[in-house]
Parts: C-alpha cells; structure tokens; sequence
C-alpha cells in the first residue's frame, strides 16, 4: 500500500521561508514523477510544481523563482523549499505521485496523495 507523508507547513510571516517534505513508502518512485500541489479554501487544487527523473523539474508561473522542488530517491522523498512567502501562497499543500512518467498539471492525472499539510502566510 502506497502512502504519503508530508510534513513541514505552518505559520510563517511574508517574506519568511518553509521547507515542506514528503516521504513515500510502498513503492520507490526514484525513476517516476512526484510533485506538489496546493488548495485554498473555496478554489480548486492547483499545480505547484513537479520533478521527475533526470532532475528535470516543471513548475506553476506563480511560484517560479520563489519554490524549488527537490528529491532524495534514496529516502524515497521529495522537498519543496518556499521561500519569499506571500500570503497568497496560504493554502493546503498536497505530495503527489504519479505511476506513469508523464508530467501533468492536472490533478485528477496523479495517482498518489498524501494527507496534505497546511501553510498560511501573514501579511
């Protein structure tokens, strides 16, 4: 049985830093894709951002810059570090796995979740 664990959200002020993880069990995912993504209340889960094998990484124009993605296949686990918060950047954030190699922004076309963790910023 897959599972996902994330950790590492909170409260943090804008501007500040966090450094979400998401440790994977069930499966290695070391050679297919792992991302995250993020909902806030009344909108609809939206992309963050994605890496898949080969360092290659994708992600959302709002966060470009800003978040880096990054994965330690030999923990099976995948970092998203944010920095330069901003309180629109509050929301629930959401580890993803996919069973195929194909990168999508769509969330209905990942196959694993995890829990998800919460962020808020304060303005």
């Amino acid at each position: 049985q897959v599972q996902l664990v994330e950790s590492g959200g909170g409260l943090v002020q804008a501007g500040g830093s966090l450094r979400l993880s998401c440790a994977a069990s069930g499966r290695t995912f070391s050679t297919y894709p792992m991302g995250w993504f993020r909902q806030a209340p009344g909108k609809e889960r939206e992309f963050v951002a994605a890496s898949r094998s080969g360092g290659i990484t994708y992600y959302a124009d709002s966060v470009k810059g800003r978040f880096t993605i990054s994965r330690d296949s030999a923990k099976n686990t995948v970092y998203l570090q944010m920095n330069s918060l901003k309180p629109e950047d509050t929301a629930v954030y959401y580890c993803a796995a996919s069973g195929s190699r194909v990168v999508s922004t769509t969330a209905n076309e990942w196959d694993y979740w995890g829990q998800g963790t919460q962020v808020t910023v304060s303005s």
